[in-house]
């Protein structure tokens, strides 16, 4: 694992900079946290290539950047390809010569041998840069689910590279300016979706996706996405069967990512998914294996007793961690510096916290993230089925009886509470099929940004924010329409929320983690299955809780699905209540012009007064502007 940096001359007439090395190691210096072990640069007369390395795989010589046996192609990688040594001897039958044992090493020889369709023969976590020397050819690629960043941008004639925004900006050529419209995606998502990134001219190369830059041209070229015919698995086997073939496929991925020459845990919830994880590697293992959980101190967040159940059923190692609203505000303090984008997602938090815990024990850690997009988990999806029998029901009855009484139940602060779901679907419920999921996943709907943001604002931005998606939605692989929400989810809210979560918080402490769901074959598969094999009537997971029924308690099987939120609506009662008052004080908002002060100071009195709970939206109010303080000075 490692983080990676670079740039292209596009236009040969200007001169590059006279300081190549100084500013590789510049951009690198910001991304040490990501490779604390060593450094490596590279360049020529056309390109620049830099990385920090975390050794992980191949300790003593894996260093980067590797090249072909003739030397004619050189890559930069950040990730981990976990078939490299099926790979490996394969190409040994060409006679090919390897170096080193590291997993980097396949790719310049898989691109000699098979050109731009190299990257189908991978299986693994990367973003990475390659450079054919003989025909002056880059490619940036980055892995299919978007475990790992990349982000670039083109400033001075120059393609501008790297794994995070503040090694990019490091580069002398590049400037920054705050884009509006991917403030507008932010507040409605939650988070900033690829291609835009929070700074106009800069961007996130997508999920499954590579750059290829060729005599001064750029293409952004698909290379893959899931295999999709229900028809191909429907007609003949029983779940049981299925169960099988699913438990075969997650015992080969666990196992293709327990290779490790450093100590490697599991991250454990005490969920079906991290759970799922944890069985399949005890299996695996050859010495025991630890599991390291985190918990909260309010009792409805609080889930570190099923991780232990857990860890008692399996016999893990098992480690525990404990948060408070006081360490909490220690860290949140610093979040802008280290998120590089803002992103409101909560369960960032403890997120950050169990990784800094579990790299006092490991170096790697497997998760569980990927099972609730690829089987059906979410309660939304449930509730997209409600929402179409609810649209049945007369209007008149809805916003006349439904609504205003949904409106009036009294405010719960805790996890997940009835009134906080029920509000939140009522409001979104009458809406398009894309808008309505986004609305219950994110804070601000476009009405809302209507009285949030500033009219300078509005008037410089376009209101059609979901755009992108409904392009994904209505032209993907997919009919079925609740499968089309789960791969809206695969390539939006996965790739841009929760695995920019996992990456950000894990590798600011150094640690690789590794998502076993997240195998092709297994998206392949996940997709090929019709619903009724994920979701049928309230219970979601529906074969993935067969796969594992042998392997699990019951208890957790059954348990419903709670999240890893955090108590925000207590805290910003309590002991954050001095940031609402400070960073989204009327006085500061007037100056910024971003937001309407007596709006927001609206969703402030109504939360301190316990009128309402506003704690989404002034989270994600807040994400910003402790982003906005690091990066908008």
């Amino acid at each position: 694992m490692c983080g990676i940096t670079g740039w292209i001359n596009l236009d040969t007439t200007r001169p590059d900079l006279s300081d190549v090395e100084g500013v590789l190691h510049s951009m690198c210096e910001r991304i040490v946290h990501r490779g604390p072990d060593s450094e490596g640069i590279w360049w020529d007369e056309t390109v620049a290539l830099g990385m920090r390395r975390l050794s992980v795989i191949d300790l003593k010589t894996g260093e980067q950047p590797v090249f072909s046996e003739d030397g004619t192609v050189v890559v930069m990688m950040n990730g981990e390809l976990y078939n490299y040594r099926e790979v490996r001897a394969e190409l040994k039958k060409d006679r090919i010569m390897f170096v080193t044992e590291t997993d980097t090493e396949i790719l310049p020889h898989l691109y000699k041998k098979y050109g731009d369709a190299f990257i189908d023969h991978v299986n693994g976590m990367y973003a990475f840069s390659l450079w054919d020397l003989a025909k002056r050819r880059l490619i940036l690629a980055r892995d299919r689910f978007g475990e790992k960043p990349l982000y670039y941008g083109i400033f001075d004639g120059k393609l501008i590279w790297a794994s995070e925004l503040k090694a990019l900006i490091a580069h002398p050529s590049v400037t920054t300016e705050l884009d509006l419209n991917a403030l507008r995606h932010y507040l409605s998502f939650d988070y900033v979706p690829a291609p835009l990134s929070i700074f106009k001219g800069i961007y996130k190369l997508p999920a499954a996706h590579m750059l290829i830059v060729e005599k001064g041209e750029i293409e952004r070229r698909r290379y893959w996405d899931v295999a999709a015919d229900p028809q191909a698995r429907s007609k003949e086997a029983t779940l049981e069967k299925r169960a099988e073939e699913l438990r075969e496929l997650l015992s080969e991925s666990v196992r293709m990512r327990l290779v490790s020459d450093v100590p490697l845990g599991i991250l454990l919830s005490g969920g079906i998914d991290s759970s799922t994880i944890a069985a399949f590697a005890v299996q695996h293992a050859t010495e025991r294996v630890k599991t390291f959980s985190i918990g909260f101190e309010e009792d409805s967040f609080d889930e570190s007793k099923f991780a232990r159940s857990v860890a008692k059923h399996l016999d893990t190692e098992h480690y525990e961690d404990k948060l408070s609203a006081t360490t909490a505000g220690e860290l949140i303090e610093d979040i802008g510096e280290w998120l590089d984008e803002p992103l409101s997602d909560g369960s960032l938090i403890p997120t950050f916290l169990l990784a800094r815990f579990v790299r006092k024990y490991v170096t790697v850690a497997l998760g569980g993230d990927g099972g609730d997009e690829l089987f059906a988990g979410y309660p939304m999806y449930r509730a997209h089925r409600i929402a179409s029998m609810y649209r049945l029901v007369p209007s008149f009855v809805r916003n006349g009886l439904v609504r205003p009484a949904v409106e009036r139940l009294p405010v719960s602060h805790k996890n997940l509470s009835f009134d906080y779901k029920a509000k939140r679907f009522v409001r979104a419920a009458e809406l398009d099929p894309v808008e309505r999921h986004h609305s219950w996943f994110g804070s601000f709907a476009l009405d809302d940004q209507d009285g949030l943001l500033s009219r300078e604002v509005r008037e410089r931005t376009s209101a059609d924010i979901y755009a992108a998606a409904r392009e994904v939605f209505e032209n993907g692989p997919i009919r079925d329409d609740l499968a089309r929400m789960q791969y809206l989810d695969v390539n939006f809210y996965l790739a841009e929320d929760i695995l920019t979560k996992v990456d950000r918080s894990a590798m600011q402490v150094s640690l690789e983690t590794r998502a076993p769901f997240l195998d092709p074959r297994i998206a392949d598969y996940a997709f090929s299955l019709p619903m009724k094999y994920k979701l049928r009537g309230s219970n979601g997971k529906v074969i993935l809780k067969k796969a594992v029924e042998p392997l699990l308690p019951k208890a957790t099987l059954n348990r419903p699905k709670k999240g890893f939120g955090i108590p925000i609506a207590a805290w910003l009662r309590g002991r954050l209540r001095y940031l609402l008052h400070d960073l989204l004080s009327p006085e500061r908002l007037k100056e910024q012009g971003i937001f309407e002060p007596a709006y927001v100071d609206r969703l402030v009195s109504e939360h301190e007064q316990g009128i309402a709970s506003h704690h989404k939206e002034l989270w994600t109010l807040l994400v910003f502007q402790l982003w906005s303080r690091q990066f908008l000075k």
